[in-house]
């Protein structure tokens, strides 16, 4: 849970992206219990509501399922989806513009590979050309 919140963001997308990340990261598993909205509400002086949006959007998304009288879990699939989902943005928010930018600079296609390739055996030593 997040220790404070940042102003200028709603505090409930804070929290869905906080639960997000600790999907992500694993520190919450598929099936997983989510602490309550009341916890949420009693430990960070929140309005229950607030929380409640929070869950809601992720409920939205897929992420977690509401279990009546029992309280709000991980859905399945969860990290999958949202693996998927980092892999479609870091493809297309970042790994595409940098290709494009290295061949704006004059860099083709193999140098760039070459260098992504040397990077993951652990060479920092950079191909030029």
């Amino acid at each position: 849970m997040p220790p404070m919140f940042t102003s200028g963001i709603p505090i409930y997308v804070q929290i869905a992206d906080n639960i997000r990340d600790q999907i992500l990261r694993g520190a919450l598993r598929d099936g997983d219990q989510l602490t309550s909205t009341t916890e949420y509400a009693t430990t960070y002086r929140i309005n229950p509501a607030t929380a409640g949006k929070a869950f809601a959007i992720l409920v939205d998304e897929g992420l977690v399922e509401k279990r009546r009288g029992i309280g709000m879990f991980v859905a399945e699939g969860a990290h999958a989806s949202l693996v998927e989902e980092g892999r479609r943005t870091y493809v297309d928010e970042t790994l595409y513009p940098a290709v494009e930018a290295g061949l704006a600079l004059g860099l083709d296609l193999d140098t760039i590979a070459t260098n992504v390739r040397a990077y993951d055996a652990g060479s920092r030593t950079k191909e030029d050309s």
